[in-house]
């Protein structure tokens, strides 16, 4: 007995049959997780429990490999991004029930370049899960971001802050020391740099390349060996894309990501040529007014102080965090603005700002300091992979 083919076509169907399976799988997973965050409103539960993601990720593991010969790490790569799907959902519920206020059907967001540009990546990526109308509002420079905001015209501002290749963004943490704004959430992205040309082009054909100045730093290391290039900076890559479009030369490209690029028109010639592989942009989101966050979710607390002149003051104040058990995650100075030679600090906790321990360090810290401000609490966004075994 033969078994049966199929034809291409045949396959092609099923597949798109079990396709669709899958998403209405996920639907009701996803209504399930809003299910939880309810119970867990209840219960005062936090979002996340490590014990109980471990346990399941091991049980489908373990059905994996023997009812359904799929790998371990098949199955721990999917499902680590519905249990990322699920935490951030859950939290998003939280935060609402938190901030009934803050709930509007529109948000208008002001970033950083045109469409395209990271900056706008980030903000598509942080406001799809607010179930909000988003009205976009793009910007020439951080401090018109800030302005914006302040001024009331718009009601967030996208930033970003550090990157993994290029480091802090000073710029922006010299504003957050003269603005009224507070940090209110965080976006990590995966930075994804390539050139772009309006055709394809070999290397040695280019004579000008245009981006924003914090790509050409993170992929300075490629740029380097391409010394007949001149280098042009713009106010953001969507705008280093537009150009490139505008003049459309077959020696002129930009760098930017892949994906923005099609929205010029741009195709990519050379990708992955940013100095780290693992190339990722932290972006803080500002509005006028703080956020109450839950405590059943993880928070971050942002604050910049000015110790004295005297040795080991900032040492003091870094013992208190010490003594208190809150992990320090950013350690950043700056000049302070009119006073040379003196010193801001910022200092980015995993702690909630609500907590006794918190309360406790900036009781503390006000008396060792010249100068204490928390410029934000929110929660903490960036979901890690629950640890397992290895299979």
């Amino acid at each position: 007995m033969t078994s049966q083919k199929y034809s291409l076509q045949d396959i092609r169907l099923r597949l798109n049959e079990l396709d669709d399976q899958l998403l209405q799988l996920l639907s009701e997973r996803r209504k399930l997780s809003i299910e939880v965050a309810k119970s867990k409103v209840e219960t005062a539960k936090p979002v996340r429990d490590a014990d109980r993601e471990q346990q399941l990720l091991v049980k489908l593991i373990n059905n994996g490999k023997e009812k359904y010969q799929l790998d371990a790490p098949y199955i721990t790569k999917v499902f680590y991004t519905i249990i990322e799907d699920s935490v951030l959902l859950q939290q998003n519920y939280l935060q609402n029930l938190a901030n009934p206020v803050h709930r509007k059907p529109t948000s208008r967001v002001a970033f950083l370049g045109a469409k395209g540009s990271y900056s706008h990546l980030a903000t598509r990526e942080y406001f799809s899960r607010k179930n909000v109308e988003l009205i976009e509002m793009n910007s020439e420079q951080f401090k018109d971001v800030t302005k914006s905001v302040e001024s009331g015209h718009a009601d967030y501002g996208v930033l970003p802050i550090e990157n993994t290749s290029s480091g802090s963004i000073n710029e922006v943490y010299d504003l957050l020391q003269r603005t009224t704004l507070h940090i209110v959430g965080e976006l990590t992205l995966p930075i994804e740099h390539c050139l772009l040309a309006t055709q394809d082009i070999s290397l040695e054909d280019i004579r000008v390349l245009y981006s924003h100045p914090q790509p050409l730093q993170q992929c300075s290391e490629f740029l380097g060996y391409m010394r007949h290039v001149t280098l042009e900076s713009c106010i953001s890559t969507a705008d280093a894309m537009q150009k490139v479009k505008e003049m459309n030369r077959h020696d002129i490209v930009a760098i930017g990501n892949a994906s923005s690029g099609k929205l010029y028109g741009l195709q990519p010639i050379k990708t992955n040529i940013a100095n780290q592989t693992e190339n990722y942009t932290r972006f803080i989101i500002v509005a006028r007014k703080p956020v109450e966050v839950s405590l059943q979710i993880p928070a971050k607390t942002t604050l910049i102080m000015a110790t004295s002149q005297e040795a080991g003051a900032l040492v003091s104040t870094l013992h208190v965090l010490q003594k208190l058990g809150i992990n320090m995650t950013k350690l950043e100075s700056r000049p302070v603005m009119g006073n040379p030679w003196e010193e801001m600090f910022y200092v980015d906790l995993a702690a909630h700002l609500a907590s006794a321990e918190m309360q406790k360090a900036l009781e503390e810290l006000t008396r060792l300091t010249k100068f204490l401000k928390v410029l934000g609490c929110y929660p903490i966004e960036n979901v890690k992979p629950t640890q397992v075994e290895q299979y």
